[in-house]
């Protein structure tokens, strides 16, 4: 039970963080932090969340990285459910915090997209489905990519956090225009289940893409990361 409290507690933190910066702060005026700043605001999140809780669970924060750090033979399959549930959960706890916040202000519409992830013209550049399912794909194989080579035993020991935070930074700065960034299905579903409409409807992408995407990531380590024969 500690493994999955620390999992809601980061989950919630990541949500937390990293939407709360979108909504609050990224257009606030003559001040707004923008892309970047949220951008660095999900970096943040998990880098300090990785610092710590990283001992206690592994600070997945994420069901795709759960599954793909199962595919990975980095996780035991009999705690994928409950990771996968304790993170989700703890993105639902921390877009009602959020909502509660938000709503203090006069003229606050939820509705409008809390964060929420999407294409087409929910995309905020934009973009179709097709190239929304291959950016997310694409993001979270380099996600996992990073996260399975950062924690190698061979790789420098104590940096992970810092090289983990800064890929999803990277991440963000790449595909924000493209789908507000998921990457993660419970960062998806914590702020969609507010804004409802459209963002539910549209949900399925970000679960399917980032599993996909994962086991991809997976995958390419295990050929990549295994062993140099001499």
């Amino acid at each position: 039970m500690k493994k999955y409290s620390a999992e809601f507690i980061g989950t919630f933190w990541l949500v937390l963080g990293g939407c709360g910066s979108a909504v609050l702060a990224a257009a606030f005026p003559n001040l707004g932090i923008g892309f970047v700043g949220v951008a660095l605001a999900f970096g943040l999140t998990v880098m300090t969340m990785a610092f710590a809780i990283g001992h206690i669970s592994g600070c997945h924060l994420n069901p795709a990285v759960s599954i793909g750090l199962w595919a990975g033979g980095r996780f035991p399959g009999n705690q994928l459910l409950p990771y996968i549930i304790a993170q989700v959960l703890g993105g639902i706890a921390a877009g009602g915090i959020l909502l509660l916040i938000a709503s203090g202000k006069a003229g606050f519409d939820v509705s409008a997209g809390f964060a929420s992830n999407g294409y087409d013209i929910h995309s905020p550049g934009g973009y179709s489905l097709l190239s929304a399912l291959v950016c997310e794909i694409v993001m979270t194989m380099a996600f996992l990519i990073i996260i399975l080579g950062a924690t190698d035993k061979r790789a420098p020991q104590g940096f992970a956090p810092i090289a983990i935070g800064l890929g999803l930074t990277l991440i963000h700065l790449i595909s924000i225009p493209v789908t507000n960034t998921s990457v993660n299905p419970a960062r998806s579903t914590g702020v969609a289940l507010y804004a409802g409409g459209w963002a539910i409807s549209q949900l399925w992408l970000f679960w399917v893409a980032p599993i996909a995407g994962a086991m991809l990531g997976a995958g390419i380590y295990r050929f990549i990361g295994s062993p140099v024969d001499k």
